[in-house]
């Protein structure tokens, strides 16, 4: 009866099933510098986030992603005015005064004349980093921080912890600044400065992290099961080569510096070296799990629709697909078909994914 009633509708799909299809749609994006691709995988992820986003306070986080994407761009194609040569094209748009540099400096300038050619390759290299933050604000806005710590495999609990705690942070900071804005309003101050918004959240975060802790404290965090040093090495060091081979195996497929076949074998064997520590290492963690989230057809499909969208991008990198790629800045963007296929395919969890009680959080 209990298994029957969690996977009744409706209910909130599973938060790492969230995250997966995100990371997947960072992937796609990491792929690809074309502008039409990136928008469009920012609109996806948006339509996402709209049609299946709670009224929890971490479920505004989207938007302020949205800013700081913005922020990169416009960090990313000022620095290149200052920086840029005439080497990167010479289309002349206007010059900046140049300041001059001393000799150990050869090489760099600071100003000078500022071509189309630059402005143009830096605002789609701070675009694709800007998607990329944005499908992680994605996965904050839509996934439960506080259920994705109670999903996390015992072995990883006290690692989890933490990494709960960091991604929290912008959601959190996002409410305590929408909270402030609320409360200067009602007191009729409608002028906002860094100093009177920045320190009520400095003191906020200082009164969470105490609560927290003494939470923790509470709840017997770190508490573990007797285990022999031997498996408490085993269980370290398959931590430690797993990480590694995850990390090795995501590099080597996100800038091709390895050939795919390697890349793969090492993304897989540090995958299971990784679950083998978890297996192991879940023996020492004394944890019980009240009423766990489901993992149903829903989440099957939510994670489908990133893996194919992923897919599709390195796939069409392998193959070499015209379009991921420009041939110059000034060019017209194409539109590679297989693509944009496979990120339309990542609109499938704004249908797949249960819709959640009203006012649930």
């Amino acid at each position: 009866m209990r298994a029957v009633h969690h996977l009744t509708l409706p209910r909130a799909l599973h938060p790492g099933a969230w995250w997966l299809w995100a990371l997947c749609m960072a992937v796609a994006a990491s792929r690809t510098r074309n502008p039409i691709l990136l928008v469009l995988i920012l609109a996806v992820t948006g339509f996402v986030v709209a049609a299946r986003r709670s009224d929890a306070p971490w479920a505004h986080s989207f938007t302020a992603f949205l800013k700081l994407g913005l922020l990169v761009i416009g960090i990313r194609v000022v620095l290149q005015a200052l920086l840029s040569t005439r080497s990167q094209g010479n289309t002349v748009l206007f010059t900046l005064p140049q300041i001059p540099l001393p000799d150990w400096a050869a090489g760099v300038k600071l100003g000078g004349q500022v071509t189309a050619e630059a402005l143009v390759t830096a605002l789609y290299d701070g675009g694709q980093l800007a998607v990329m933050l944005c499908c992680v604000g994605a996965a904050n806005a839509l996934a439960s921080p506080r259920r994705l710590l109670k999903s996390l495999p015992g072995a990883l609990y006290e690692m989890g912890v933490a990494c709960v705690v960091a991604l929290t942070f912008a959601p959190q900071l996002v409410t305590d600044g929408r909270r402030i804005r609320a409360a200067r309003r009602l007191r009729g101050r409608t002028r906002a400065g860094f100093r009177t918004t920045a320190m009520p959240v400095l003191e906020g975060a200082l009164d969470r992290s105490v609560e927290l802790a003494a939470a923790m404290d509470s709840r017997g965090y770190g508490r573990t099961a007797q285990a022999p040093r031997s498996q408490r090495r085993l269980t370290a060091l398959c931590v430690l080569l797993g990480l590694l081979g995850i990390l090795l195996g995501v590099y080597a497929l996100l800038t091709d510096s390895m050939a795919f076949p390697l890349a793969a074998a090492t993304l897989a064997i540090g995958v299971l070296l990784a679950v083998a520590a978890m297996v192991v290492g879940r023996q020492r963690v004394s944890r019980t799990r009240y009423r766990p989230d489901p993992w149903a057809l829903p989440e099957w499909l939510v994670v489908a629709a990133g893996a194919v969208a992923a897919g599709a991008m390195v796939t069409a990198a392998v193959r070499g697909v015209d379009g991921l790629l420009l041939a110059g800045p000034l060019v017209i963007p194409p539109v590679p078909v297989l693509p944009v296929v496979g990120v339309l395919v990542g609109l499938v969890p704004a249908l797949a994914a249960p819709p959640l009680k009203k006012g649930a959080a």
